[in-house]
C-alpha cells in the first residue's frame, strides 16, 4: 500500500527527500509557496542576462555524484560540469592578489610565492584534510544525528583532539603569512560559522577546496535543481506551485496532513524541508519542540546583502569566483557574531558567471552578483542597500583598475527583508545554523519530530548542516527515518 507523504518546500533537502521517498514506492507530493521550485536555488533572467539567486558555489561534486548514482544515474544525464581555472581569485589590495588553480601543484606554486616553505607545509595540511575528509564523508556526514555514538568510530577517536581546537588555531599555527591563512580559513564560512568558534576537524573543507576543486553547471547552478525536478517527476513526484502552508494538521500527537489555501490536504507523512523555525509556527505551541528561547540562543549563519547587475561590457581583471578580502577578516567577522552590526568595512564576494559560460549574459556584456555577508536579524532599508552598494561597487572598480559605473545597465538587490518574505527565514538568515562545536551533529535540531509523529524535516538547519551537499544528504537522512518510522507503524 502506497503511502502518501505531503513536503513543504521544494529546496534541494526536500527535491532530494522526494526522490528516495518516491522511489521506495510512497506517493509523494511537494508544495511550495512560490512560483517556481527549487526553493533558495532560483534565478533572476533579464535581458538575456541571467544570474542563481541563491547558492553560486558547487563543491563536494563526489556528494552530487553519489545522489544521482542512489538512481542509476550520473550528474552528466542532466547538466554539463566544468571544473574552473582558476577556481576562484582573491583580492588583499590593488594589484595585489591570489589565484587559486585547479590542481594541488599549482596551488603549492602560489602559496610558494607568497612564503618560501609554505607549499612544504600545505601538503601536510591537505593531507591532513584530505583523510578528515574521508572519515566525515564515509563514517559521519550520512548519519541521521539521533545519538553521541555516531561520532564514535576508531578514527574519529584518533581525531578526538580536532573536535576541541578550532581551524584558525591550527591554520595560524602553520601559515603566519595572513594572506595564506585567510585563504586556508575561507572554506569555513560555508559552514556559518568564524573559523576561531569551528572544530579543526572541519578543515576537511580546505581538502573540498584545494583537492576536489571549484565546478560549474553550465546555465548556472539551477541546473541542478532541473535534474533534481526531472529525476523527481520520472519517480512519480509531483510538484504544486503557489501553495504556501497555512498550518500542519495534527491530531492525537500524529501528523496527517496541511492546510493549504484554506482546503485540508490528507497524508499519512509531512517532511518539511522549509525553514524549520518557521515549519514549528505552523503548529499549536503544544506540539513544538523548540522554544523561541531555543532558537534566539542558537547561532546562526549569516545573512546577506545581494546586488545583481547587468553590465555592458566585459569586466577586467577578475575571475568567475572573485573574493575581495582586502579589508580585516576578524573585523568584519565581529560585526555578524559577536557584535551585530552593519560592517564598517565589509569583506565582499563578486560572482561573474559570464566568464566561464556565455549562455549566462548576452555577447559582449557582463553579469555581476555581489554578496556582503551581514548579521541575520540587521535593520534593512533601501537607503542602506544604497550605502553598502555604493561602498563594494567603488572598491571593485579601484582594487581591479577600471571603472563600471556608466556601463550598468540595471541592478536588484536581495537582503533581510526579502529572505525573511521569499522563504520564511528565521532572522532573514541566508545559510542556516552554523556548524560550531555545539551544534554539530546530535546537537542540531532533529530530523524527526520529538513531540509529533509522522512529522520529519530536512534542510540546513537540521542535520548535516548548511551547504547543497549537505542539503542533498539531509534529504536521504530523512526518507531513511520515514521509512524505518512508517515500516515499523505499519
Amino acid at each position: 500500500m502506497k503511502r502518501k507523504i505531503t513536503i513543504i518546500g521544494s529546496g534541494f533537502s526536500s527535491l532530494s527527500a522526494a526522490c528516495y521517498l518516491a522511489k521506495a514506492g510512497n506517493q509523494v507530493t511537494i508544495f511550495e509557496k512560490n512560483n517556481s521550485p527549487g526553493g533558495r536555488a532560483r534565478q533572476i533572467h533579464q535581458d538575456g542576462f541571467v544570474f542563481d539567486i541563491g547558492p553560486s558555489w558547487y563543491w563536494m561534486p563526489d556528494v552530487f555524484e553519489k545522489f544521482f548514482s542512489d538512481f542509476g544515474k550520473k550528474p552528466s544525464d542532466y547538466y554539463q560540469l566544468d571544473r574552473l581555472d582558476p577556481g576562484y581569485q582573491v583580492y588583499f589590495g590593488k594589484d595585489d592578489y591570489m589565484m587559486i588553480g585547479d590542481s594541488l601543484e599549482k596551488i603549492y606554486t602560489e602559496f610558494e610565492k607568497v612564503e618560501a616553505g609554505s607549499a612544504k607545509k600545505l601538503k601536510r595540511f591537505i593531507g591532513k584534510a584530505a583523510d578528515n575528509y574521508k572519515i566525515a564523508i564515509d563514517e559521519l556526514v550520512y548519519r541521521p544525528g539521533i545519538s553521541l555514538l555516531e561520532l564514535v568510530t576508531p578514527d574519529t577517536i584518533k581525531k578526538l583532539g580536532y573536535f576541541f581546537t578550532t581551524v584558525k588555531r591550527e591554520v595560524v599555527k602553520e601559515f603566519k603569512n595572513p594572506k595564506l591563512a585567510q585563504i586556508l580559513q575561507f572554506p569555513v564560512l560555508f559552514l556559518g560559522a568564524k573559523p576561531s568558534n569551528t572544530p579543526a576537524f572541519y578543515n576537511f573543507m580546505n581538502y573540498a577546496d584545494f583537492g576536489l576543486g571549484t565546478w560549474h553547471p553550465k546555465e548556472g547552478m539551477y541546473s541542478i535543481v532541473k535534474g533534481m525536478i526531472a529525476l523527481a517527476e520520472s519517480l512519480g513526484v509531483k510538484i504544486e506551485l503557489n501553495s504556501p502552508i497555512e498550518s500542519i494538521l495534527v491530531k492525537n500527537k500524529k501528523a496527517f496532513g496541511v492546510i493549504i489555501k484554506g482546503e485540508e490536504i490528507l497524508s499519512d507523512v509531512v517532511l518539511s524541508g522549509a525553514d524549520y523555525h518557521h515549519t514549528e509556527t505552523l503548529l499549536e505551541p503544544e506540539h513544538r519542540a523548540y522554544s523561541e528561547a531555543y532558537w534566539s540562543k542558537k547561532v546562526f549563519a549569516p545573512s546577506s546583502l545581494l546586488f545583481f547587475i547587468g553590465l555592458d561590457k566585459k569586466v577586467k581583471n577578475v575571475s568567475h569566483h572573485t573574493l575581495f578580502f582586502d579589508v580585516d577578516f576578524d573585523v568584519h567577522a565581529e560585526s555578524i557574531y559577536d557584535d551585530p552590526k552593519w560592517p564598517k568595512e565589509p569583506m565582499f564576494y563578486a560572482n561573474f558567471p559570464s566568464k566561464s559560460d556565455a549562455s549566462m549574459a548576452p555577447k559582449g556584456k557582463e553579469g555581476c552578483f555581489l554578496l556582503v555577508p551581514i548579521a541575520p536579524g540587521l535593520e534593512d532599508t533601501e537607503s542602506l542597500r544604497e550605502e553598502y552598494f555604493e561602498i563594494v561597487f567603488q572598491r571593485l572598480e579601484e582594487l581591479t583598475g577600471q571603472s563600471l559605473r556608466n556601463d550598468i545597465l540595471f541592478r536588484k538587490s536581495f537582503c533581510v527583508n526579502d529572505f525573511k518574505s521569499e522563504y520564511n527565514s528565521y532572522k532573514g538568515n541566508a545559510y542556516g545554523m552554523a556548524n560550531t562545536l555545539l551544534q554539530t551533529a546530535f546537537l542540531r535540531p532533529k530530523l524527526k519530530s520529538k513531540k509529533v509523529e509522522n512529522l520529519f524535516f530536512s534542510g540546513q538547519l537540521t542535520v548535516p548542516g548548511p551547504g547543497v551537499p549537505p542539503a542533498l544528504i539531509s534529504g536521504k537522512l530523512v526518507a531513511g527515518l520515514i521509512e524505518k518510522a512508517t515500516t515499523t507503524n505499519r
